[in-house]
């Protein structure tokens, strides 16, 4: 019996096991970073009037790699206190190259259904996890020992929610699936909630992206003092815009934590508030020239407290537009949640954005993430509640005109093609009945003999009768 020949395989469809694929998808992105970090602090290294950056190589690669776990949000612990306050700009390096992982994982390995876009995303985050978190025990020495917990847990967030997106839209561009289509797989309310918080934090968030811009551009030529004082050359200047870069995000954060209320600190017993600024000594530092001087607010800069009263409305607005509900009483109550889910949005990333700086004054830096959440939950909150129940009177009052109108055009039409064309069938619709009446008989002078008087004759089919003739008589 001859033996069955082997079955050619389509390289098209051959596939990859999903956990070893999403291993090699882990190592590639983690390495490509580590690539590009440790070539930016070579450059650094040369170009360096002082050995600022290590001596040798070994300390290169060292730097780099806390390079590296520092854009994973990954905290350190020096003789002089911790290092918490974290460039969050650094985290979109990692986060594409993950991304690019998860689109080519999702390219390479059978993954029938949408559904399957979660083990994809946790075969790639769990490699990615342990390898930062080996990278943290590696590059640990006595004067810089990064938190080996902080490295898994942020390293696997970020892995996670980065690969999760790139699987998700590699699989929906392969099916021909939108977006739209995505997001109408959840519930209706929680995704009018979840619309409603996306858009209440858009407002949040470009108000401190304008007050921030808008204070150091009023301050650079204080920012270009503290830059010619620091004598960064070229190469260090490039480096220093890159770090700066990095830190957009926080101040951003800091701007809205401002809007909002509660404001931040910027040391120990320091705070910047519309309610005033007190500043102590500062970090040469080119972006810290945005800052105001000690004492009453700017006067301009209180127009931001009405941010989150704008957020407010257009938060309410865009979860009454995603659902409607009958009840009108019940609309606020879903603009509060909104309002409530910002606020804890809002707590969350002044979380991330603050931290210290080393010890004794630089102890505390960044919002107070509690007061930022439960003053955001309650301006965005009250502003939503009010919005969602106006936007929702109007969108019944609509509805309720437009049916209205349907309804008298309707009602026109049919009148309109009764007198047109009265015919039974369409005239039975109102209980009349429209029925032709029969021409009157045409008499003859041979067959009717008149019975009425001679002027009644002019009205022979109501006044004859008919007789037989008789030729006889």
């Amino acid at each position: 019996m001859l033996a069955e020949p082997p079955r050619r395989v389509d390289p098209r469809h051959d596939t990859r096991p999903l956990f070893s694929a999403g291993g090699l998808a882990a190592t590639w992105a983690a390495g490509l970073g580590l690539a590009v970090l440790v070539t930016l602090t070579l450059v650094g290294w040369v170009a360096a009037p002082h050995p600022s950056v290590g001596q040798g190589l070994p300390s290169v690669f060292r730097t780099a790699v806390q390079v590296w776990l520092v854009a994973h949000q990954t905290g350190f612990t020096t003789a002089d206190g911790s290092i918490g306050l974290l460039p969050l700009g650094l985290v979109v390096l990692p986060g594409l190259l993950v991304y690019r992982s998860g689109r080519w994982l999702a390219r390479g390995c059978e993954l029938p259904r949408l559904r399957h876009a979660g083990q994809a995303a946790l075969a790639i985050a769990g490699p990615y996890a342990a390898i930062a978190g080996t990278l943290a025990l590696i590059v640990r020495t006595p004067t810089a020992q990064p938190s080996v917990f902080q490295a898994l847990v942020a390293g696997f967030i970020v892995a996670f929610a980065a690969a999760g997106l790139g699987v998700t839209r590699e699989l929906a561009l392969a099916k021909n699936i939108r977006w739209a289509r995505l997001l109408a797989l959840i519930p209706e309310r929680p995704r009018s909630i979840v619309a409603g918080t996306v858009a209440a934090m858009a407002v949040l968030l470009l108000a401190g992206t304008a007050l921030f811009l808008i204070a150091f551009a009023w301050h650079l030529p204080q920012a270009v003092e503290v830059t010619n004082g620091l004598a960064p050359g070229p190469v260090g200047g490039a480096l220093l815009i890159l770090l700066q870069l990095g830190y957009v995000p926080n101040a951003v954060i800091f701007a809205m934590a401002y809007a909002i209320g509660p404001g931040f600190a910027v040391g120990a017993d320091t705070i910047v508030a519309p309610t005033g600024v007190v500043l102590g000594a500062l970090p040469q530092f080119p972006m810290l020239a945005a800052l105001p001087e000690s004492g009453p607010a700017p006067a301009l800069s209180l127009i931001a407290l009405a941010a989150p009263f704008a957020a407010g409305a257009v938060g309410g607005v865009f979860t009454i537009r995603s659902a409607p509900t009958f009840v009108s009483e019940v609309a606020p109550v879903w603009g509060f949640a909104c309002g409530v889910a910002t606020g804890v949005v809002s707590g969350l990333i002044a979380a991330s954005a603050g931290g210290p700086l080393g010890g004794l004054r630089l102890a505390t830096v960044g919002p107070s993430p509690w007061q930022v959440a439960v003053v955001a939950a309650l301006e965005v909150g009250v502003s939503a509640a009010i919005a969602a129940w106006t936007m929702n009177w109007l969108v019944f009052r609509r509805d309720r005109r437009a049916a209205a109108a349907q309804d008298d055009d309707e009602d026109r039409s049919l009148i309109l093609d009764d007198e047109e064309d009265p015919d039974p069938e369409s005239a039975g619709l109102y209980g009349v009945t429209y029925e032709a009446a029969a021409p009157p008989p045409t008499p003859t002078p041979d067959d009717t003999i008149p019975t009425g008087p001679p002027d009644e004759d002019l009205f022979p089919s109501a006044h004859t009768r008919t007789k037989a003739f008789d030729p006889d008589a």
